[in-house]
């Protein structure tokens, strides 16, 4: 299925939030000169979201399907315990993932300074921002017509999803926090992680747009 983004935006209406709920990011971002502190923060609980969902997403599917995806590498066929063994495994992997995440961030954060409460304050608010968001985008397709869905794809997509994300945010960060970075740096980095965002969101529902 070809993929034309400007004619999938236009339908889909989970992708407008989406992109709103980046925009709103942004301007909190720059009104309030979030350090990059509160922007690696604000998008490892957007990563954490993202699997939420998608956990939910797993365990909610019906006809699905389980071609070329095995468990100790024996094909499978599709069932309901099945369906909650990927679940809970994807779960265990994701979270043990952003654990480890979380303690490189807990470091960086303890080497560049303390953390205010204000800073956990606008970590927080971008949290709420980005859960209503994933919230709308879960409930608009749970019930859209769609065609049979791989279960290992969909285990896969949150990783191919939140990688290019979290790469244009570090490198933002390397600038930002070399001394180099600017507001105008912010802005930019975060144009284009919220880009990353978008392109992965549509190849990611594709088949139900």
């Amino acid at each position: 299925m070809e993929l034309n983004l400007v004619e999938s935006f236009q339908k889909d209406s989970s992708a407008k939030v989406l992109v709103l709920s980046n925009l709103i990011t942004i301007v909190l971002a720059v009104a309030f000169s979030w350090n990059i502190i509160i922007i690696l923060w604000s998008f490892w609980l957007q990563s954490i979201i993202i699997g939420f969902f998608n956990f939910f997403r797993i365990l909610t599917l019906k006809d699905y399907s389980t071609e070329n995806f095995k468990i100790n590498s024996m094909p499978v066929t599709a069932s309901s315990s099945i369906k909650i063994f990927v679940g809970l495994f994807f779960a265990f992997h994701y979270g043990f993932f952003h654990l480890i995440y979380a303690v490189f961030l807990g470091v960086f954060t303890f080497a560049s300074g303390s953390i205010t409460s204000g800073d956990i304050f606008y970590i927080g608010l971008a949290g709420l921002i980005f859960f209503f968001n994933h919230l709308f985008s879960f409930l608009y397709f749970k019930n859209k017509p769609k065609k049979q869905q791989n279960i290992g794809a969909i285990m896969f997509y949150p990783y191919a999803r939140i990688i290019p994300m979290h790469l244009t945010i570090i490198f933002g960060g390397i600038f930002l926090f070399s001394g180099i970075g600017s507001a105008f740096v912010l802005v930019f980095f975060l144009l284009l992680k919220t880009g990353a965002d978008l392109v992965m969101h549509f190849i990611e529902h594709k088949e139900q747009l």
